[in-house]
C-alpha cells in the first residue's frame, strides 16, 4: 500500500505540472454532428456493428503501441466505441470476450443509475433520510445524527460516517460510527456506498439484484450479476456489457428509442459536481475537467484536473485494479478497460488513467 501511495503522489505531481487552468464553470464543447446518429446493438444478440480505424482517419501507426501498453499493464479486455459502433475490441493476457470480470468500484455507477430509476418510480426520494428505507438504528449513531443522513449523502460520499476504522467495507451496526456532520466533508467510504443497495431493496420491497435486472440490465442487453464478496457487493460482467452501460449513459439514459432514465434532472445531477468538497465527483461518477479533486484514501484536496490529458467533459466509472469506463459526450466515445492491477492502481483514479489517455490521444487525434 505504501508503494501505491507514493505512486499516486507522483501521479499528482505530474498532473499538477501538466494540467491546464481548469475552472468549475460548465465545460463548453463543440456540438457533435453525430449525436443523433448513435448505433445501439440489438438486445439478446452478439451482433454489434463495427467501424474501421482507417475509415475514421485515426492514426493507424499508434494502434500497436496502444496494444503493447495495454498488454504490458496486465489488461484483459479493451473496447473503444465510436458513435456506438466497435472500433477496437481486443483481449490480452488470457482474457476472452466471454469472461466475466469484476467492475469493483466502477460498478458504483450502476448503483447511482439504479437509485435514479427508483426515484423516478416514486419509490424513494434522495433527499429523504436513510432510515426511511434502512429502518431505525442502522448505524451506531444518535437519532439526530441518523436523521440528518440522506440518500444524497450516500451518493456523494458525504455521510459523515467514521472512515477511521479497520474495515471501511464493514456495514455492521457497530462499524457505522459518527465522525462529521452529514454533508460537511467528502471521503471515499465504501460502507456508506454499499448501503445504497439495501436502500433500494427496502424502497422497492424487492431484492436489489432482481430490481436491478428488471429495471436496467435486461433493458439494454447486459449480462452479469452482483456477487457478495464479504461486505462488498461487486458486479461481474463481460467487457461488452460494460460498454453497453457506457453507451446508455452517452445517450443520457435512453437506449435507442427506449427512455430508461427519463428523469433528466437526476442524470444531470449524477454526472456533474454534486457537492463543493470534491468538484470531480458526481453521484458515484468521476468527473474530469474540474479545478481540483479528492481521491480515495486521502483527506486532502488536490488542485488540478483528474486526468489532464483526457477530454474535459469525460465522466468515468473507476474501480480497483484499474477497471475503467470512460464516457466522452463531445466525441461520442465509450472506452472500457478491464483486467488486473496495472501496477499503479489504488481504489479508483490512478496514474494509469492519464498514461492510457496519452496512448489513446495518439490514436484518435
Amino acid at each position: 500500500m505504501k508503494n501505491k501511495v507514493i505512486l499516486f503522489l507522483l501521479f499528482l505531481s505530474i498532473s499538477l505540472l501538466s494540467c491546464s487552468d481548469a475552472t468549475d464553470e460548465v465545460i463548453s464543447v463543440e456540438p457533435n454532428p453525430d449525436q443523433d446518429n448513435l448505433y445501439f446493438p440489438p438486445i439478446a444478440s452478439e451482433e454489434w456493428d463495427t467501424t474501421a480505424i482507417i475509415d475514421l482517419e485515426w492514426n493507424v501507426n499508434a494502434e500497436q503501441p496502444l496494444y503493447d501498453f495495454l498488454e504490458e499493464k496486465n489488461s484483459k479486455a479493451f473496447i473503444i466505441l465510436k458513435n456506438g459502433k466497435i472500433v477496437i475490441e481486443k483481449y490480452f493476457n488470457g482474457g476472452t470476450a466471454s469472461d466475466n470480470n469484476p467492475w469493483y468500484s466502477a460498478g458504483k455507477t450502476l448503483t447511482a443509475f439504479t437509485v435514479g430509476l427508483a426515484q423516478q418510480e416514486g419509490l424513494l426520494e434522495i433527499d429523504h433520510n436513510s432510515a426511511s428505507y434502512l429502518g431505525n438504528e442502522w448505524a451506531d449513531i444518535t437519532n439526530d445524527q441518523q436523521s440528518n443522513i440522506t440518500i444524497r449523502n450516500h451518493l456523494t460520499m458525504t455521510t459523515g460516517l467514521d472512515y477511521n476504522i479497520s474495515n471501511q467495507n464493514c456495514t455492521d451496526f457497530d462499524c457505522l460510527l459518527y465522525l462529521n456532520e452529514a454533508g460537511s466533508f467528502w471521503y471515499y467510504h465504501n460502507a456508506a456506498y454499499t448501503l445504497l443497495s439495501d436502500i433500494v431493496a427496502g424502497a422497492s420491497n424487492m431484492e436489489y439484484n432482481a430490481y436491478f435486472d428488471s429495471r436496467l440490465k435486461n433493458k439494454i442487453g447486459m449480462t452479469g450479476a452482483w456477487i457478495r464478496l464479504g461486505y462488498a457487493n461487486i458486479y461481474y460482467s463481460t467487457a461488452r456489457s460494460m460498454a453497453r452501460f457506457g453507451l446508455l449513459n452517452l445517450n443520457k439514459g435512453t437506449w435507442d428509442s427506449n427512455q430508461i432514465l427519463t428523469d433528466q434532472n437526476y442524470f444531470t445531477e449524477m454526472t456533474t459536481a454534486s457537492q463543493n468538497h470534491n468538484k470531480s465527483y458526481g453521484y458515484l461518477w468521476w468527473l474530469n475537467g474540474k479545478s481540483s479533486f479528492r481521491a480515495p484514501a486521502f483527506e486532502t484536496e488536490f488542485p488540478g484536473e483528474l486526468m489532464p490529458d483526457a477530454p474535459e467533459d469525460l465522466i468515468a466509472g473507476l474501480g480497483k485494479n484499474d477497471q475503467k469506463l470512460y464516457v466522452v459526450p463531445s466525441q461520442n466515445l465509450v472506452i472500457v478497460r478491464m483486467g488486473d492491477d496495472s501496477g499503479e492502481s489504488l481504489l479508483g483514479p490512478s496514474s494509469f488513467d492519464n498514461d492510457l489517455w496519452i496512448k489513446i490521444n495518439a490514436l484518435i487525434n
